[in-house]
């Protein structure tokens, strides 16, 4: 695969990598931290493969100094990290943890010191699990203590921190998480799970303007998982049930945020499952961003399913992502491109960053010095030279971050899939950047060489 075409990306472009709290810091019973639902459902048998947890993760809590140098040796421009709810408010609802906004404290300033812009994501699924003993998101309550959780962190990091992002992958967090089961908080009920995607939706638009107030200046989004699809065949049946998959997966999350309504054909499909919406959250949710973080991973292949209880379709599993190790569908990085400029025509986005985009990958062996992980540079850069042909299209993109920058807890699957541009040695943590560490410090250097960088040689 060569190289993308950066004379595409126009001057000022965010090139950054990613993480998330529980993926990442580790350090859950350090300085004052309460449990989160992750904490409580990594214990649940049988949740999280090989019975892995988060409680040391890559320990970024106390190497966040390393994995900074890290980043900048890499030359990147931007760290998109979250902080963690029960870390700053333990219980959720009750007192501040003084010690874990420290933590962040130190970890902006460092960022800042080294050059590098940080985008803070307030909710990246790892809600206290006070909350969810009273309900989670399906109790109304959650979104007035989302708004505090909000405005702490925002006063103490928002004369600093100049990018936000209110919730990570509502879809995730309502679906994965309340109806199939596969994430925290574990549960399977279609209704409830249309209750809390419609809670996190009014949570975001109720917190925007108080991060407004209290970070100057400050620009707020929220970040959206998209799945592009296409029919697994050409009878009417999938392709009906893949328009639908568009409306469910997609216009969903869109139209309420840009347009102040639901798709009403899948209000009506739902039917009495449908969420409860009180007067006022839809004006409530449609309060105008500053940018959209698209998630974005693979197409779904779509096939009709009668007999799937809410949606009526199933995804399939397709060949060309088999060596990924995870139930993804096809690998496709046109779709990318083809969805940044369907966005830019249908809905008033004002701009959007790639927040998360990768590949997971079986642990690389280390040979005479080297982890040679040419799949992953393959994946990053076809779907880098999407972005570009997007932004030639006139999609507003203003930045990409990686995902991951280091290999980290990846929910239900645990440790298996390594995403990270760096590997972290088990059980020493030892950092040890990959090829694709070094072929992304040369993206976001514009395409210059990048031999003589320290932290990678």
């Amino acid at each position: 695969m060569p190289d993308p075409d950066l004379t595409r990306f126009p001057s000022g472009f965010l090139w950054g990598a990613a993480t998330s709290a529980y993926q990442c810091e580790g350090a859950v019973a350090v300085d004052g931290r309460g449990p989160s639902i992750w904490d409580a459902y990594c214990r649940a048998p049988g949740a999280i493969e090989n019975g892995d947890t988060g409680d040391v993760a890559a320990d970024h809590y106390h190497r966040w100094r390393d994995d900074v140098a890290l980043m900048a040796g890499m030359g990147l421009g931007a760290y998109r990290f979250s902080t963690g709810w029960s870390r700053v408010i333990p219980d959720g609802l009750g007192a501040v943890n003084q010690a874990g906004l420290d933590f962040y404290d130190r970890l902006v300033d460092g960022l800042l010191a080294a050059g590098i812009t940080p985008l803070v994501t307030l909710n990246h699924w790892d809600i206290p699990q006070t909350l969810q003993t009273r309900g989670g998101w399906a109790n109304r309550a959650t979104i007035d203590a989302f708004t505090r959780y909000a405005d702490v962190v925002t006063r103490r990091l928002g004369d600093r921190v100049k990018l936000w992002v209110t919730h990570n992958e509502p879809w995730v967090m309502a679906f994965l998480g309340c109806y199939y089961a596969q994430h925290a908080p574990g549960l399977r009920d279609a209704t409830l799970a249309l209750q809390v995607a419609h809670h996190l939706l009014v949570s975001h638009g109720q917190a925007a303007p108080v991060i407004r107030a209290n970070s100057h200046g400050a620009e707020v989004g929220i970040v959206n998982v998209h799945f592009p699809n296409r029919p697994a065949s050409d009878s009417e049946a999938d392709r009906v049930a893949a328009t639908r998959a568009d409306a469910i997966d997609n216009r969903w999350f869109l139209d309420p945020l840009f347009r102040g309504t639901y798709p009403p054909e899948i209000v009506e499909w739902y039917g009495e499952r449908a969420p409860l919406i009180d007067p006022g959250d839809m004006t409530t949710i449609a309060a105008p961003i500053d940018f959209l973080g698209v998630n974005y991973y693979y197409r779904r292949v779509i096939a009709a399913d009668p007999a799937e209880p809410l949606f009526g379709y199933q995804e399939l599993p397709h060949e060309s992502s088999a060596a990924t190790g995870m139930f993804w569908s096809e690998i496709h990085p046109p779709s990318l491109g083809d969805f940044l400029l369907r966005l830019s025509r249908e809905w008033p986005v004002p701009a959007i960053y790639i927040t998360e985009n990768g590949l997971p990958t079986p642990e690389e062996p280390l040979v005479d010095g080297v982890i040679d992980d040419q799949p992953r540079i393959d994946y990053l850069a076809a779907h880098i030279d999407e972005v570009g042909r997007a932004i030639e299209g006139g999609a507003p993109v203003r930045g990409y971050f990686a995902w991951c920058l280091l290999d980290t807890f990846e929910w239900n699957y645990g440790y298996r899939p390594r995403f990270g541009l760096v590997r972290v040695e088990r059980p020493s943590l030892a950092r040890v950047p990959k090829a694709s560490a070094r072929w992304y410090s040369r993206v976001a250097a514009g395409g210059s060489r990048a031999d003589d960088l320290r932290c990678l040689t």
